[in-house]
């Protein structure tokens, strides 16, 4: 990973983005603003996808995304926690700050007033939701939102028993449709659509759990099994996590060859599920006539591990478990700037300051995360490396 300094990031990147604010302050006061669709995917590791270096997994849709917009190679969560990472993902916030740790916890006091959300419908944007909400411990709020598809806990991916039925993919791709056919024309739009894929389904036996017409997908591929996974790495770990709920779960996904190819190859086929819904909604948005005004942002709330280290799930601090894939895409931006991979890190909490960026919308000061659009303009931030790639080669 590239030498990065952080600090002189956040510290510089309010003043760098100065006149670009004052832009947006001027654009918000007019009909020009974009509309927003921010895409997430549950334990989405950095490497799953085709634009980033991975010769295996498919995901045509969101590489053209990428083609067309920016990755980021060296993007990062804060804590490596669904939950956790969601409610920074939603305020810009760090976790000490939001203190939204577990799923018993809620949005208290004005916390919520001061998210991304609440600020866009505040802003006069339609305020789209779908999908797994995240913070568990209170009332989702369904007020601020005039669309919400949203539901609390895992959810399952099949309405009926025995992996029978409609895939709650196809489902949620169903209602960003549905949300998209009841915008007006120019009124300007927020759609925020939380995947539970490629999340597990914890209580079943096959743990991951794609739409069974890709079960031919990959199927003569051998996925190579990473080096890291040998077990004289996980012998050189403390004994704590020796004994953690991560190596209980690597036993089920990961622990012989069989397993391991039929986790990972479930895994990236319930990406490619996702990515099917990043072609549906770039139709519906052309149909719509308003593909030239949207902005579409995808990343991952945390990452994954598939068996390196001998472990499953995320929590700890290894790459695997921290870093995700970040592309944006503006239809709006120059030629130059399209097909870009920046290297310059970015944080899960850049997320919502950058959303609000793009509506002309003032971030409360009390955001930590900065804006990204200094970095997507090519513009120079102090303190920050910047060594940009066209898009198409392997993440950093």
């Amino acid at each position: 990973m590239p030498s990065l300094t952080r600090r002189h990031f956040v510290s510089s990147g309010a003043a760098a983005a100065a006149p670009y604010l004052l832009r947006g302050r001027a654009s918000a006061q007019g009909a020009g603003r974009p509309n927003l669709v921010f895409l997430l995917g549950d334990d989405h590791r950095w490497d799953a996808l085709g634009c980033m270096g991975n010769p295996i997994i498919r995901t045509p849709q969101i590489d053209r995304l990428a083609a067309s917009g920016t990755r980021f190679q060296n993007m990062f969560v804060t804590t490596a926690i669904c939950v956790t990472s969601r409610a920074s993902i939603f305020t810009g916030l760090h976790a000490h700050s939001h203190r939204i740790w577990s799923f018993k916890d809620s949005f208290g006091g004005d916390l919520f007033a001061r998210s991304y959300p609440a600020l866009l419908k505040q802003a006069g944007y339609r305020n789209g939701f779908v999908g797994k909400w995240g913070i568990d411990g209170g009332k989702m709020p369904r007020e601020a939102f005039d669309y919400f598809r949203g539901f609390q806990g895992q959810g399952e991916y099949f309405p009926e028993a025995g992996h029978k039925g409609r895939h709650l993919t196809d489902r949620m791709g169903d209602q960003m449709v549905e949300f998209l056919d009841g915008c007006k024309p120019g009124e300007p739009f927020h759609l925020s659509v939380s995947f539970k894929a490629p999340h597990v389904q914890d209580q079943d036996p096959l743990q991951f759990l794609p739409d069974p017409r890709y079960d031919s997908l990959y199927r003569d591929v051998e996925i190579p099994m990473p080096e890291t996974a040998a077990p004289r790495f996980i012998s050189q770990l403390p004994l704590s996590m020796q004994a953690s709920e991560a190596r209980r779960r690597w036993a089920v996904r990961f622990s012989t060859p069989e397993l391991y190819q039929r986790s990972v190859k479930n895994y990236f086929r319930l990406i490619t599920g996702i990515d099917e819904q990043v072609g549906r909604l770039r139709e519906a948005l052309e149909r719509r006539g308003v593909s030239e005004n949207t902005v579409i942002v995808y990343v991952g709330d945390n990452g994954f591990y598939l068996a390196e280290h001998g472990l499953a799930g995320k929590w700890f601090m290894h790459e695997e478990s921290i870093r995700v894939p970040l592309v944006i895409y503006d239809p709006r931006a120059p030629q130059a700037q399209r097909g870009q991979g920046l290297e310059p890190m970015a944080l899960n909490i850049d997320i919502a300051p950058t959303l609000l960026e793009y509506a002309g919308v003032n971030a409360p000061s009390s955001m930590q995360g900065r804006a990204l659009q200094p970095l997507l303009q090519g513009r120079r931030v102090p303190g920050v490396r910047h060594r940009n790639g066209k898009s198409g080669g392997p993440g950093a």
